[in-house]
């Protein structure tokens, strides 16, 4: 049915909503998928175990061996570049990959030699993750805030490290244990112990 009718709802909802501000549109759209997401919160799990198991089946040599590890202890699986990925992958389900980010931010940031880039670095990460309101703000205390912030004044690369030690611990006492229970994660260790048990019949 047309909806160019003078009087028709149709119509005159499409101009209400054309008439609604951009960033009013833009929050509803993005409230609109994360209510998607959220909604079929078990299908995108099924899809993280899916998306890990195809990127660990192209590390077949320590695969294996490798996932099993991941639950010895957090810097086990930190110590992993596969572990690290699939830690990721589970920790966007929860909306919170910004504090492996972080961590990962800060990592990178110690290994940086000039003392230029240092002080450029150091203050990309603080406004990205540490300052109050900061657009991926990881969920640490007031005083660390500050101590990370007056350590910007003479950046070295150890300004973060109490920031990403607190960020670090959140990490391993919440969403690792939770990552563990995932089905994608015990999805995981199935298909590693059952590699395990093919290559000892074989040989």
């Amino acid at each position: 049915m047309s909806c160019w009718m003078s009087g028709c709802p149709a119509l005159s909802m499409c101009r209400g909503v054309a008439a609604l501000p951009i960033a009013c549109l833009e929050r509803a759209k993005d409230l609109k998928t994360r209510l998607g997401i959220l909604l079929h919160k078990p299908e995108l799990g099924h899809r993280t175990g899916s998306s890990s198991k195809l990127q660990l089946g192209s590390r077949r040599r320590d695969s294996s061996r490798d996932v099993l590890e991941w639950r010895e202890s957090f810097d086990q699986l930190l110590k992993s570049k596969s572990g690290v990925n699939a830690f990721h992958t589970f920790l966007k389900t929860e909306f919170s990959e910004e504090n492996l980010d972080f961590w990962l931010a800060c990592e990178d940031f110690k290994k940086t030699r000039s003392k230029t880039k240092l002080a450029s670095k150091a203050n990309r990460i603080f406004e990205e993750f540490v300052q109050s309101e900061a657009p991926r703000e990881v969920n640490i205390d007031h005083e660390t805030r500050e101590i990370t912030r007056k350590n910007l004044s003479g950046a070295t690369s150890a300004c973060f490290n109490e920031a990403q030690a607190k960020t670090r611990t959140l990490m391993e006492k919440d969403s690792y244990p939770r990552f563990l229970k995932s089905a994608s994660y015990q999805d995981m260790t199935k298909q590693a112990a059952s590699r395990g048990t093919s290559k000892r019949s074989h040989t």
